[in-house]
């Protein structure tokens, strides 16, 4: 579940709503990780909207009506019955741009969502798990099936950028107010975006070493030409 609030929070950071069920667990996290970033999430009950389940996450409900949503397509009265769930997984999907996977044993529920979100022409994200947790060998099973493999947000901001609303472009250029920069500082503030990228990210795609990269982006920041967000997040600093 701590993977889950960190991609949701992460996201939600970013822009990106987080759509999800409001079940125990792995759908609870995604929606505090939504609320913790600051950003916005939806829950769709498998219920009628006056018969919360699980109840105790009433007070989650009431936070995610405030600055979010909450939506059924089942009438009022209607308890939360087995059968309401997998109709109600084909509305998380079908809102979303695509479904993100964490946990999934081989007979998951969250396997139906996935299915769904591929039927629907969704993109189908897998978090990877330890190869002996029976947790994880739905989500490897989807990976296998060609699902992206999710380790950062940014692993998905990078697969829906051709979808996602472009951000301002920020100027590249060597104007009177930049700094000279050496070979090392040009190489990262070259592969910087308005977008935040996630350091690991970073040193996969630069192949330097963490210490040297989080070094020179630090120049970079002093320098007001970088900016940091939480969760070591990168981006260039937009300049008025």
């Amino acid at each position: 579940m701590t993977t889950t609030r960190r991609l949701s929070s992460d996201l939600a950071r970013r822009g990106l709503v987080v759509v999800s069920g409001m079940a125990r667990g792995i759908d609870t996290a995604a929606h505090i990780g939504a609320m913790d970033g600051g950003g916005y999430t939806y829950a769709v009950l498998g219920s009628g909207l006056d018969r919360v389940y699980p109840p105790e996450n009433l007070p989650i409900l009431k936070k995610i009506a405030e600055n979010g949503a909450v939506i059924s397509e089942f009438s009022l009265k209607t308890d939360p019955d087995a059968f309401n769930f997998p109709a109600r997984n084909r509305i998380i999907s079908g809102m979303s741009l695509g479904a993100i996977i964490v946990e999934a044993s081989k007979r998951s529920g969250s396997l139906i969502t996935a299915r769904l979100a591929a039927e629907q022409d969704r993109e189908v994200f897998a978090v990877p798990g330890s190869i002996r947790s029976f947790k994880s060998s739905g989500t490897h099973g989807l990976i296998k099936d060609g699902a992206k493999l999710v380790e950062h947000a940014q692993d998905v901001i990078d697969e829906l950028r051709h979808v996602l609303p472009q951000r301002p472009e920020c100027p590249k250029t060597d104007g009177p107010d930049m700094p000279a920069l050496t070979v090392e500082e040009r190489e990262v503030y070259d592969i910087l975006s308005p977008y935040p990228a996630h350091i690991d990210d970073l040193v996969r795609k630069l192949s330097m070493d963490p210490g040297k990269l989080a070094g020179v982006l630090l120049k970079l920041e002093l320098n007001g030409l970088v900016e940091q967000s939480p969760g070591k997040l990168f981006s260039i600093k937009v300049r008025s």
